[in-house]
């Protein structure tokens, strides 16, 4: 029985020698893994900063444009004026005359 006992214990320490180093190996590249992911996400991080710091602009843009019809809009208004004033005071001009 002891003869048994001894054969068992023998393949399994045999067993832990070898499969223990490939366990380890398995834990290493595992650990190395989530090491690269986090440096993955902290570039994503700054990536996303600078993406927010590009876009937050946008809205001022969008007011520019708005202001920039408005300012249109204005011109025209001032250039049919500007018409009607020429033909008004050219007709006052030849009554003149």
């Amino acid at each position: 029985m002891e003869y048994f006992v001894n054969i068992l214990w023998f393949i399994l320490l045999l067993v832990t020698v070898l499969v223990l180093p490939i366990l380890i190996h398995l834990l290493h590249r595992t650990w190395k893994a989530a090491r690269y992911i986090q440096q993955y996400f902290y570039e994503m991080k700054i990536a996303g900063k600078g993406i927010v710091a590009g876009t937050n602009h946008i809205g001022a843009l969008n007011d520019t444009i708005t202001l920039a019809s408005d300012v249109l809009n204005t011109g025209e208004s001032i250039n049919k004026s500007s018409e009607t004033l020429k033909v008004t005071i050219g007709e006052r001009a030849t009554k003149l005359k």
